[in-house]
């Protein structure tokens, strides 16, 4: 005889299947929180919520053990489903942290000078074109054509061949890490 078979009432039935269940929609949650992005906690907080939720006249779920886990699998997909839709509103995101700090600010305007500056080394169109993709405005392929004076269907081919002329210039500029540790060269630190 389990810790269900029986009615004690209906205040200490649902403190009995609470006891009784507790282990299993731990163990549950714990195993299908990961993949749904979700907390544990809450996953089993709402399989409780689920189980206050069933009329009292129903009584405790007659196949506990596959309730739990249709509950806590049912209670994933509606957070995965929920995570999708969701998104925050404007102005809520979080305060600035170290990602903006003015060292980062500096780094990040030294790489796009230098970024630049290696764009306007390139050869042929490469420059121009490159110049009006990185725009602010973040022109569409009709306007940055109709500027530079190009058919709409070369500039995904000409991009490529400017982008792979900038990954071998910038290349041959910085020395990889592993590299450098393995000719014994050492960056100049003065």
């Amino acid at each position: 005889m389990t810790p269900l078979d029986h009615d004690p009432g209906p205040a200490a039935s649902t403190a009995l299947v609470v006891r009784a269940l507790q282990p299993l929609v731990r163990a549950e949650a714990r195993a299908e929180a990961p993949a749904a992005g979700l907390d544990p906690a809450d996953l089993e907080q709402s399989v409780w919520v689920r189980l206050l939720e069933r009329p009292a006249a129903a009584g405790p779920p007659a196949d506990a053990a596959r309730w739990v886990r249709d509950t806590v699998r049912g209670e994933a997909r509606r957070g995965r489903r929920t995570a999708r839709r969701e998104r925050p509103y404007a102005g809520t995101e979080p305060a600035a942290g170290p990602a903006d700090c003015p060292e980062r600010a500096a780094l990040g305007a030294a790489e796009r000078r230098a970024l630049r500056s290696a764009l306007a080394r390139l050869p042929g169109r490469c420059p121009r074109l490159l110049e009006a993709m990185l725009a602010p405005t973040d022109p569409t392929y009709r306007e940055i054509a109709g500027e530079l004076g190009m058919s709409q269907g070369s500039l995904g081919p000409i991009r490529s061949r400017c982008l792979g002329c900038l990954r071998r210039m910038l290349a041959a500029e910085v020395v990889a890490p592993s590299v450098r540790e393995r000719s014994g060269r050492q960056p100049a630190n003065r």
